[in-house]
């Protein structure tokens, strides 16, 4: 099943929901930046309630970037969403480690460690909108539960998962998140507390064979769900040579002219998708000719 998401309302309107499945994206993520297994799990949560964010999003430029920076082994992990489904995300220590936790599981709050969790949303206007919070578990869902209700107040339910395989691969991902509107009644959420109280885990209903929309008629089926959209989900990076080139722009004539002097290749890393990009001496003369004419 290739990844994907949908949104949804529910109770009449009162709620509004999204569910994804996001295997594909996260093992991508694990095999470009060599990922260890509680990484997998930390970085893949991130990413999977990045771009579910970032289908809250209205304009098509529109743009959402999730920073985790914690006392952990990880240090920090970045992700970047648009509205369109693409992600993109990578973890500061790739290859942190961390014992399992007391329940036998990936130790996912134990590799962030106490930290701050902060929200930027780029909708293309003077400044980005910024708010940032301390975390709260490090488990992730439960900080982005915390950061619906104290930084935009919604009241909400954020619920993700990775499982891995024995092979250190992913064997499933994905999530929902639950928003109550302003005028969700009461009775609406009192039903709603009490099925979310019972829940088994996401991973456990993926492994299950349900879909996303089979997800949220497990969470939702006795308050109406309609499904509204259905958006494919997948790990994309925009960078290009030509983008990278414009770093090596922004140093200037004097640092350009010192790498021409060394006489050697140089190469740039994009952290996002680990792509490398090599640029010869006469590439970098050539750039230098050009940024000189500008």
């Amino acid at each position: 099943m290739a990844d994907y998401m949908v949104r949804a309302t529910a109770a009449n309107a009162q709620i509004r929901a999204f569910a994804i499945t996001s295997r594909d994206t996260v093992e991508y993520a694990r095999d470009a930046h060599d990922l260890s297994p509680v990484v997998t799990a930390a970085l893949g949560r991130l990413m999977t309630g990045g771009v579910m964010m970032g289908g809250m999003l209205k304009g098509e430029k529109d743009m959402l970037t999730l920073q985790v920076s914690g006392e952990g082994p990880v240090h920090g992990l970045m992700v970047t969403a648009d509205s369109r489904g693409n992600v993109k995300g990578y973890a500061d220590n790739p290859q942190a480690m961390m014992p399992p936790s007391s329940a036998g599981k990936l130790d996912v709050g134990g590799v962030i460690g106490p930290g701050v969790l902060t929200v930027i949303k780029d909708m293309g206007l003077k400044e980005p909108y910024s708010s940032a919070i301390e975390l709260k578990t490090g488990e992730i869902g439960d900080d982005l539960t915390y950061y619906f209700a104290a930084s935009e107040q919604v009241p909400s339910c954020v619920a993700l998962g990775v499982l891995m395989e024995r092979n250190n691969t992913v064997k499933q991902a994905g999530g929902f998140i639950i928003q109550l509107m302003p005028f969700t009644d009461e009775k609406v959420i009192t039903r709603l507390e009490e099925k979310l109280a019972c829940l088994p885990p996401v991973t456990s209903m993926l492994e299950a064979g349900n879909t996303p929309e089979q997800i949220l008629e497990i969470v939702l089926g006795d308050l109406g769900v309609e499904i509204t959209d259905t958006l494919p989900v997948r790990f994309y990076c925009n960078c290009s040579k030509e983008r990278v080139e414009k770093v090596l722009v922004s140093l200037g004539d004097e640092d350009m002219q010192e790498l021409i002097d060394e006489g050697k290749d140089v190469e740039l890393n994009c952290h996002f998708c680990n792509t490398n990009y090599v640029f010869s001496v006469e590439e970098l003369k050539a750039i230098q000719k050009g940024s000189r004419k500008k």
